[in-house]
């Protein structure tokens, strides 16, 4: 169904190739995974698998790249859509409709298929992936995890024989990815050939048929699933485990209460009392919930839509909330959380605004130079500022920590998806923040970075930072101290409504 025949590709004006070389098959009935570090071609791969490349990109193809016996180069994407269904790393970029029913049923329409026949495939598909309950929800409200979900339903429904998945696990809590396994082996039992991109790998341990790991633009190994067993490999290619056991049940609580005692602020480097909050027409999220995190590495768990991103928008000043907040035993001011806090955003994207990576990350230190002055008194022009030595020694740091220093004059936008990840973590950082919040820091690192941030986020943990982790990534939570539960926040909240 998928056959790549010596493969090369070269994106317009530039003179590097992309990837080369690449031979292999995917055939009905099987399952194959595509893994390397990030900025190995892997993306590329699957834009030429479904005629983005170079159809709609532009650029040169050597080489023949055939979905069910149709040639890539010669097919036009409509036509390829028929046969493909992708899915890609970020699901906004396929959204049509304001809501989760019309987005699953957009392409279903499109194709001409009857009323009953578009709502019996769209009812199949959600059920499938158990978002029925979101069917009416405005798309744009969901959490990340959720928007995933949807992206699938849409392809799903259409029923296509061929899948390619850009990091279709990345934004799931376990037990979806689990259930995602268990959607794509089916799926392979009733014949469809499906191409997984991804830098998690423990969730296809008993479906995948093969893997190709890239570097460079090539495939430099490829076998089965249990050549990433071997540690001397996963480490030479800079790959994520093959096994991950779950932490999330050993994770000392942080407790969520009415309210704190004594000795539990004298401990905290940040308080919540009080905190309430609901979104207008979706009902009570907080209601008068109390908590106190220490310095160190505080995991937010809980399944999608549960209100992580919530709690951590709260935390920083981008949604106001009741309650009372205090850091290091000082009340919170006028000025919220914002000047004190760092923010990485699940979706990098918007969080890059600047013309390279190094302006990107010495904006962010200036701002955060800006809003400790600001909280002193000084009112001058941001404009004006310039990074003092420190602060340039400093960038230094965060640009080889990070792996970015080859990157530092790109524009953040022409970047991977793993690369824009690290980029705004480093801009947290640069601020120099008393709180720092990540969601999702790790949803498009391969195995050398993921241990990279996990090694930074221990250090500012150490200085007494304290740190707010949103995450899935059951590799990651590995490096926290304790958890904080959002199912702790809902049973408050059931208990006070009862």
């Amino acid at each position: 169904m998928i056959a790549f025949e010596e493969v090369s590709y070269r994106y317009p004006n530039t003179e590097e190739t992309a990837v080369r070389n690449l031979s292999f098959r995917v055939e009905p009935g099987e399952l194959k995974v595509v893994t390397g570090a990030s900025g190995c071609g892997k993306t590329t791969l699957m834009r030429l698998a479904n005629g983005i490349a170079p159809q709609i990109l532009g650029g040169e193809v050597t080489g023949t790249v055939m979905i069910d016996d149709c040639d890539v180069s010669e097919t036009p994407v409509a036509d390829l859509a028929e046969k493909v269904g992708t899915l890609f790393q970020d699901p906004e970029e396929q959204f049509f409709a304001l809501n989760v029913g019309d987005e699953i049923a957009f392409a279903l329409k499109s194709r001409g298929m009857t009323p009953d026949d578009v709502n019996t495939r769209l009812e199949r598909a959600a059920e499938t992936l158990g978002i029925t309950h979101l069917l009416d929800a405005d798309i744009h409200s969901l959490s990340e995890g959720q928007k995933q979900k949807v992206g699938l339903a849409g392809i799903l429904a259409l029923g296509p024989k061929v899948l390619v998945l850009d990091e279709p696990s990345a934004n799931l809590d376990p037990e979806a990815t689990e259930q995602l396994a268990k959607i794509l082996d089916e799926l392979k039992r009733a014949g469809s050939a499906i191409l997984v991109v991804d830098h998690r790998l423990y969730w296809l341990r008993d479906t995948a048929d093969e893997v190709f790991v890239m570097q460079a633009g090539e495939i430099r190994e490829r076998g089965p699933f249990s050549i990433l067993q071997d540690d001397a490999l996963r480490a030479r290619w800079g790959l994520r485990r093959d096994a991950v056991a779950d932490p999330r049940a050993t994770l000392p609580r942080v407790k969520v209460e009415e309210g704190l005692c004594a000795e539990e602020k004298a401990g905290a480097v940040f308080t919540a009392e009080k905190l309430s909050f609901g979104y207008p027409g979706r009902g009570t999220i907080f209601a008068d919930a109390a908590f106190a995190v220490p310095a160190g590495i505080t995991a937010l768990i809980g399944d999608n839509g549960t209100g992580k991103t919530t709690l951590a928008r709260i935390l920083t000043g981008l949604l106001k909330a009741e309650g009372t907040f205090a850091l290091d035993g000082n009340a919170v001011g006028k000025e919220g959380l914002m000047p004190s806090a760092g923010l990485v955003l699940q979706n990098a994207d918007h969080q890059l605004t600047m013309r390279t990576v190094e302006e990107e990350i010495t904006a962010a230190m200036l701002a955060g130079r800006w809003a400790k002055e600001s909280r002193s008194g000084w009112s001058g022009d941001l404009g004006r500022f310039e990074p003092s030595d420190k602060e340039k020694a400093r960038l230094e740091a965060l640009l080889v920590s990070l792996r970015l220093a080859p990157l530092r004059g790109r524009h953040p936008q022409s970047l991977s998806g793993g690369e824009k990840q690290r980029v705004v973590i480093a801009c947290a950082l640069a601020k120099d923040p008393r709180i720092l919040i990540l969601d999702e820091p790790t949803s498009g690192l391969d195995g050398a970075n993921l241990a990279s941030i996990a090694g930074i986020l221990r250090e500012e943990a150490d200085k007494g930072r304290a740190v707010f982790l949103i995450t899935h990534d059951l590799e990651l939570l590995d490096a926290c101290d304790r958890a904080l539960d959002m199912t702790d926040f809902q049973s408050l909240l059931k208990d006070k409504a009862s």
